[in-house]
């Protein structure tokens, strides 16, 4: 798979997760009322996170809006915040990833700098749809619990017991929409890797002394700074160089002189 088709189909399942996010955060269906024992009623309820509505058998449906926040339970508060951070990540996401596609060539961005915003825009995807897993399953878990003690209120003989309450819709567009999202940030990381130009690389060259013991010879001069000595050598026949004196101030004759 080439870089940009995995770039192109991770936004758009991202796009896909964060709008199922948005539409299930703002569904009214998080919770319905369970209709096991009583099948044939004439007043349905469900709730969600905004609201709360009761459907009739005429078919009229009435919703009531929370009035108050303080007076909500803290996990319902915390479940909210967690849908809302994970949209808000989700669309910064989708306007960094839309200009960080490969196939889209703005100004004279270098290949370095979309890789950056690609593996950026991949992370908010990854945390925004941890985000919407995690508030759609707190919310669960108090159906669960609440579903639960409700049961055996009613098998103990209490009668004035509230509803219970069973997974709404919206619960498992939620699950889906968080998974899109975690799977096209995903695949936005792995598209940053093959987007990264290729660096020269230079192999370091280690010099190793040689271990034999090289001598080395001096010349019969040895030359001052700035100054080079030239040893001029004469041959030729019957021609030797007379040895030079230690001292300075005396010369010796040579065996040619008495000839």
């Amino acid at each position: 798979m080439s870089t940009t088709i995995c770039q192109v189909m991770g936004f758009l399942v991202s796009s896909l997760g964060v709008a199922g996010c948005i539409m299930s955060t703002a569904m009214d269906m998080w919770s319905t009322q369970d209709l096991y024992d009583n099948p044939v009623t004439a007043v349905f309820q469900y709730q969600g996170l905004w609201r709360s509505c009761v459907r009739q058998s005429s078919g009229f449906t009435e919703c009531r809006p929370y009035f108050t926040i303080l007076g909500l339970p803290a996990m319902f508060q915390a479940v909210r915040a967690l849908m809302i951070v994970g949209i808000v990540l989700g669309i910064l996401g989708l306007f960094v990833c839309i200009f960080a596609l490969k196939c889209i060539r703005i100004g004279n961005m270098e290949d370095s700098a979309k890789a950056n915003m690609t593996l950026t825009s991949g992370i908010m995807f990854i945390v925004a749809g941890l985000c919407a897993i995690t508030g759609v399953s707190v919310f669960a878990n108090m159906l669960v619990t609440n579903f639960w003690m409700s049961t055996t209120s009613m098998y103990q003989g209490m009668q004035n017991v509230q509803n219970r309450y069973t997974f709404g819709s919206a619960l498992f567009v939620g699950w889906v929409a968080g998974g899109l999202a975690l799977v096209g940030g995903i695949m936005m990381c792995l598209a940053c890797r093959g987007m990264i130009p290729e660096e020269s690389r230079y192999k370091a060259v280690s010099y190793n002394a040689s271990g034999r013991n090289i001598s080395y010879r001096t010349g019969p001069y040895k030359a001052g700074p700035g100054y080079e000595a030239e040893t001029k050598t004469r041959k030729g026949p019957g021609y030797e160089e007379a040895p030079r004196s230690e001292d300075a101030g005396r010369s010796y004759p040579s065996k040619y002189d008495y000839v």
